[in-house]
């Protein structure tokens, strides 16, 4: 470890990223690590959402246009479905931290998580924004101390769940690539910083919790405590568990039977699909295939999964509508908030160029 990196581990706590993928069982590793004083990891910004609108703040060298970034980063905070418990964060505090540093919304994110640590007197502080192993490089560049934990799930059992949700599409054969594309990521993170990432099994975690709580925990340099094995005395874990069905098991022990639960729900074909796009990584890590692997993945296929799948984002949303309003409208509002800030951003773009061509005509006409 480098000087710099001992230096900034005193003034700041160490950054953890999880990777590569959501639905793999993140949230109950990150509420048992989080019974640990040293340790603090909220409820995720998800920042992926957000780097569509980056590019029209433009440049971001620009002090108007990095605050309003982190104003806005603040806000999309605020609108998560989960607030951070006994924090408050100041814009210009963040914005004074960090305007001398490398500009970015990476920056701005980590500095609001920094500060929410220090808040927590934690040690590591970790984002569980799984998708941002795409941005694993600049994060590096950003932070030499970043370690990441790597959390592997049976594609079959983890498509099954990503099916149900509402965060990616309705079909087995796109979020298995989606699996994959996500994998590839975290693989090439690790052939080219194997010491900074642990991979860890989520099957194992059920099978054997303690285990692998202590070797995250001794990677991550903080003390393994018999607390994290009961994840009942989790206020947050039982908080979360009543917002949303996707999370309704985070209060209770792990369930063993939940690794081969995609057998009860899922076709053959449906499973022959994820065996054949994630069989590479399938034989890898240890899960044993249950088909040839031989489904047919044309171009053809996908074009068919992507038909198949927009409406069925819609038919959940309006279920989820239906059947749970208070997830519905937590979700809804922070995907409201995202399309208010691009339509904000554009008519200020509009109204720049405007201001500019008006200028332009005015001193056409003086010459």
């Amino acid at each position: 470890m480098t000087n710099q990196s001992i230096k900034s581990q005193v003034s700041r706590p160490r950054p953890v990223l999880m990777t590569p993928i959501r639905r793999c069982g993140s949230h109950a590793l990150r509420l048992r690590l989080n019974l640990s004083p040293d340790f603090y990891s909220p409820y995720p910004l998800h920042i992926v959402d957000f780097m569509p609108l980056v590019k029209l703040y433009g440049d971001l060298n620009n002090d108007w246009s990095y605050f309003q970034l982190v104003v806005d980063l603040i806000g999309l905070q605020n609108a998560t479905m989960v607030k951070w418990n006994d924090v408050a964060l100041d814009p210009v505090k963040i914005f004074e931290a960090i305007k001398d540093k490398p500009r970015s919304p990476h920056s701005v994110a980590w500095e609001m998580l920094f500060q929410a640590g220090q808040k927590h007197q934690a040690r590591i502080v970790m984002d569980k924004s799984l998708d941002n192993v795409y941005y694993a490089t600049e994060l590096i560049d950003l932070f030499d101390d970043i370690l990441f934990l790597n959390v592997v799930r049976d594609p079959r059992a983890q498509v099954n769940s990503i099916n149900r949700a509402i965060i990616h599409d309705y079909h087995p054969l796109l979020n298995a690539m989606s699996w994959v594309k996500a994998h590839d990521r975290a693989k090439a993170l690790i052939e080219k910083h194997p010491e900074r990432v642990l991979t860890i099994r989520y099957e194992d975690f059920l099978t054997n919790q303690e285990t692998v709580l202590y070797k995250i925990c001794q990677f991550f340099g903080i003390e393994f405590l018999d607390s994290m094995m009961d994840v009942s005395s989790s206020k947050e874990a039982n908080n979360i568990a009543i917002l949303s069905a996707l999370w309704e098991t985070n209060s209770s022990a792990p369930i063993p039977a939940y690794i081969d639960k995609f057998k009860q729900t899922m076709t053959m074909e449906e499973i022959e699909i994820i065996e054949t796009v994630a069989g590479e990584y399938m034989d890898y890590y240890g899960y044993e295939k249950m088909t040839p692997g031989a489904a047919n993945i044309s171009q053809e296929a996908i074009a068919l999964a992507q038909k198949y799948s927009a409406p069925k984002k819609q038919e959940a949303w309006d279920s989820l509508k239906q059947k749970d309003p208070r997830d519905y409208q937590l979700r809804k509002f922070r995907g409201d908030y995202l399309e208010m800030l691009k339509n904000r951003l554009l008519e200020q773009q509009i109204e720049t160029l405007n201001k500019f061509e008006s200028t332009a005509k005015r001193a056409h006409k003086v010459a």
